[in-house]
C-alpha cells in the first residue's frame, strides 16, 4: 500500500474545499479491506461509480490521476477523505499517466493491487479526429503500457492480478446491429481504432502470458455525471438552462444516430463481475434497446412540457467525418455467464439526467441573478 510515499497525490485533494465529505465510508473503517483495486480514469463518470461500488464491497481503492493546475475530482469529492484522517480512508489518489510507463509500473509495484481497472482514455469520439496522435497514444499504447506493467509485476512478484480493459461499442462502427462478442469490428474514428488496438492487446496478453485479463465492450452508458460535451448530457444540461431561462437554443448534429443507452451505475457492476469469474473472457454490456438522438430529445423535452423543435438548431460542424448510424448490443453472454442485467431503463435514465440538470440550472440562476457569474447565454 502507498501509505509512506510522499509523491501520493493526496496533497492535491487535501486543499480542495469539497474533498472532505465521506458518503460511502462514514467513520473509522470497520474491518480490513477485502481486496485492493487500482483504477485509472477514477475521476471520470465510470471511475466515480466504480469507486462507490468497490468501497461498498469493502475494497481499498487507489486511483491514478493526471497532474492538472485545476481540481478535476468533483465526481469523487463526496467519497474522498482528507489524508490527515488516514484511519478513515479507503480511497487514495496518486499521480500517474498512461503516457508514462515508469509511473504505471511504480504504482502497481507499490500498491500491489488485486484488480486493475483501465478506464482512462481520451474518450470523445469527435475530438479524436482533431487529436488522433494523442488519442492513439493514450487509448491504445497506454493500455499496452499498463498491461506490460501488470505482466512484469505478476512475473516479478508471483502474484495474480486481474485486469479489466474498458472497450467501447464504437469499435463495431459500421457493423450491422445487433453487435455481440463475435461481431467483426469496423471502427469509424481514431478513438474506435485505438480501442480496437487496446482490445487486442488485452487478448494477446491473456493468451501469451496467461494474464487474467478481460475486455468489457460497453455500449453507451450515461448518467448525471456524464461530461457536458457528450450529446446526452449536452441535451439535458441545455434543457435545464432553457427551462430556467438561462438559454434559448441548443446546437446539435446528426439527430438520426441511434445508440444503445444505459445507466453507468449499472455498467460498472458488470466490470466487477467479469473479474470475479473463474476464467477471463470478453463481454458485451448493453440494454439491447436503441434510440435515436431525436428520441432522446422527445423524452427529455416532453418531460418538462417543452417542444424540442422550438429550441434545437442543426449545426453541421457537429457531424462526424465518418458517422456511425446504429449501435445496438446483444448482451446474452453477460446475462447468462455473469448474471448481469440493466436495472435502469431508457426513459428513467433520461428523466434522472433532466432532474439533476434542472437543479443545477436553478443554482446557476441564483448566482447569475446575484451578479456573481455571467449567464454566457447562447443565441
Amino acid at each position: 500500500m502507498a501509505t509512506q510515499n510522499n509523491t501520493d497525490a493526496d496533497d492535491h485533494s487535501s486543499t480542495s474545499p469539497n474533498g472532505i465529505a465521506a458518503a460511502v465510508i462514514d467513520g473509522p473503517l470497520q474491518s480490513r479491506p477485502t481486496k485492493t483495486a487500482l483504477i485509472t480514469g477514477i475521476t471520470g463518470q465510470d471511475g466515480s461509480y466504480l469507486t462507490e461500488f468497490l468501497l461498498s464491497k469493502n475494497y481499498a481503492v487507489h486511483g491514478l490521476i493526471r497532474r492538472s493546475s485545476n481540481f478535476n475530482t468533483h465526481r469523487i469529492d463526496h467519497i474522498y477523505i482528507d489524508p490527515h484522517n488516514a484511519h478513515r480512508r479507503a480511497l487514495k489518489l496518486h499521480y500517474a499517466d498512461l503516457s508514462d510507463a515508469s509511473s504505471l509500473r511504480r504504482w502497481i509495484d507499490t500498491i500491489e493491487p488485486d484488480e486493475v481497472y483501465n478506464l482512462a482514455a481520451q474518450s470523445h469520439v469527435a475530438v479524436s479526429f482533431e487529436i488522433p496522435d494523442y488519442t492513439a497514444d493514450v487509448v491504445a499504447t497506454g493500455a499496452l503500457r499498463l498491461l506490460e506493467a501488470v505482466r512484469a509485476h505478476v512475473e516479478g512478484r508471483g502474484r495474480e492480478v486481474r485486469y479489466y480493459q474498458a472497450g467501447s461499442s464504437e469499435m463495431f462502427g459500421a457493423t450491422r446491429p445487433p453487435q455481440r462478442e463475435d461481431s467483426p469490428f469496423h471502427p469509424r474514428s481514431p478513438y474506435a481504432v485505438a480501442k480496437c488496438a487496446a482490445h487486442w492487446y488485452t487478448v494477446n496478453y491473456r493468451e501469451a502470458y496467461g494474464l487474467f485479463a478481460c475486455n468489457g465492450i460497453l455500449f453507451n452508458h450515461e448518467s448525471p455525471r456524464r461530461g457536458e460535451n457528450f450529446v446526452t448530457r449536452k441535451i439535458t444540461r441545455a434543457l435545464g438552462r432553457i427551462k430556467i431561462g438561462l438559454q434559448t437554443k441548443l446546437f446539435l448534429g446528426n439527430l438520426q444516430a441511434s445508440r444503445d443507452w444505459g445507466f453507468a451505475g449499472d455498467y460498472v457492476e458488470a466490470m466487477w463481475m467479469m473479474l470475479q469469474q473463474d476464467k477471463p473472457d470478453d463481454y458485451v454490456i448493453a440494454t439491447e434497446d436503441s434510440h435515436t438522438v431525436e428520441e432522446f430529445l422527445e423524452v427529455a423535452f416532453g418531460y418538462v412540457g417543452l417542444n424540442w423543435r422550438d429550441h434545437v438548431v442543426i449545426d453541421k460542424r457537429y457531424f462526424r467525418p465518418a458517422e456511425v448510424d446504429n449501435l445496438k448490443g446483444d448482451a446474452t453472454k453477460a446475462k447468462k455467464v455473469l448474471g448481469w442485467k440493466p436495472k435502469v431503463g431508457f426513459e428513467q435514465l433520461v428523466k434522472m439526467m433532466v432532474d439533476q440538470d434542472i437543479e443545477l440550472a436553478k443554482r446557476e440562476k441564483v448566482l447569475v441573478d446575484a451578479g456573481y457569474i455571467d449567464a454566457q447565454q447562447q443565441p
